[in-house]
């Protein structure tokens, strides 16, 4: 059975905070250990709570929510949740399990919290996700069987922070690896990074354009550092 999961509630708009409170309730798998109205009280809280999860406005005052989540990089799930979409890019830098945009549906507060579970679910289940390599093929423990792979079938790779979900067109496969630490395996030449949280392996790739990579009918986003590395590929 899963523990539950504490997290932090920080956003200067008492609205915005009583809203969040209300909309994790149906999430009986978080405990809200703490709302704050600003980053730097909830930094100084974080050293007593650890918890596994922000919930993040960016635009306070004093400090900024992007600025608190680079002195919490070692929380392992942060949600931005803000007015200004400007700032998505920057947020997904900082390892953001998701983005909200004011004001959400309860209906995508609710895929998000999906997410959050399902990395809850890893953590909990970390020993149990290990891999082998062979020769076009990727063995991964599921519990007490062994799953064979193939390479081939692998669409895209997916960072969930020290884990990795491997996306076929039937199923998804976790791995207990980085995605950086996956990349550097030569079996896994066939793929290019094109966002911090993404691999597509280079065979899917259906077109490029100038903000997502399109790869058996699924759109993925490119990040800002990895554009260059694209127009290269897309020139060969």
């Amino acid at each position: 059975m899963l523990q539950k999961m504490n997290c932090l509630i920080v956003d200067d708009d008492e609205i915005d905070r009583l809203t969040l409170a209300a909309f994790l309730e149906d999430f009986p798998f978080i405990y809200v250990a703490g709302i704050f109205d600003s980053a730097i009280k909830a930094l100084e809280a974080a050293d007593k709570t650890k918890p596994d999860i922000l919930f993040l406005d960016i635009d306070m005052p004093e400090m900024s929510g992007l600025a608190l989540r680079k002195r919490l990089l070692d929380i392992p799930v942060c949600i931005f949740i803000t007015s200004f979409p400007d700032y998505a890019l920057e947020s997904f830098e900082m390892a953001a399990m998701d983005y909200l945009i004011k004001p959400f549906s309860p209906e995508r507060f609710s895929k998000s919290m999906e997410r959050v579970k399902e990395y809850m679910e890893i953590r909990h289940q970390s020993a149990l996700y290990s891999h082998s390599m062979a020769s076009g093929a990727i063995f991964i423990k599921d519990g007490h069987n062994q799953v064979k792979l193939d390479l081939k079938d692998i669409i895209y790779l997916e960072a969930l922070n020290n884990y990795t979900s491997l996306v076929t067109d039937k199923k998804k496969f976790l791995v207990l690896s980085t995605l950086a630490n996956l990349l550097h395996e030569k079996s896994f030449r066939s793929f290019i990074r094109i966002h911090r949280s993404y691999a597509v392996q280079k065979q899917f790739i259906q077109k490029i354009t100038a903000g997502e990579v399109i790869v058996n009918q699924t759109a993925l986003p490119i990040g800002r550092t990895y554009k260059e590395a694209l127009k290269d590929f897309s020139r060969s």
